[in-house]
């Protein structure tokens, strides 16, 4: 069974960044397509970002530009980078590695 912890959430000023990461406690983790999700307030969760195990990465169309997701597969993590942010940015973030899920890190967004 896969462990995955996710830091790095906060509170942060419109037009600034924060740079989310994950680390996973499996085997083979560099054969497994990583995922950011997020769920806003009272909405459901949607997929921010992934990334395959060739490093492939595909964005969510509300996060183009502003967002990187990459990973490490020595260090087991794969990371978030979020710059530009907005207030509609704010939610809680989860990773996801193949349908295992992290519990969940709250970003906010506000002045």
């Amino acid at each position: 069974q896969v462990h995955l912890v996710e830091s790095g959430g906060g509170l942060v000023q419109p037009g600034g960044s924060l740079r989310l990461s994950c680390v996973a406690s499996i085997k083979w983790f560099n054969v497994y397509t990583l995922s950011w999700y997020r769920q806003p307030p009272g909405k459901q969760r949607e997929l921010v970002a992934s990334i395959s195990r060739l490093g492939s990465k595909n964005y969510a169309d509300f996060v183009q530009g502003r967002f990187t997701i990459s990973r490490d597969n020595i260090k087991n993590a794969v990371h978030l980078q979020m710059n530009s942010l907005k207030p509609e940015d704010t939610a809680t973030y989860f990773c996801d590695l193949e349908n295992s899920w992290g519990q969940g890190i709250q970003v906010t967004v506000s002045s």
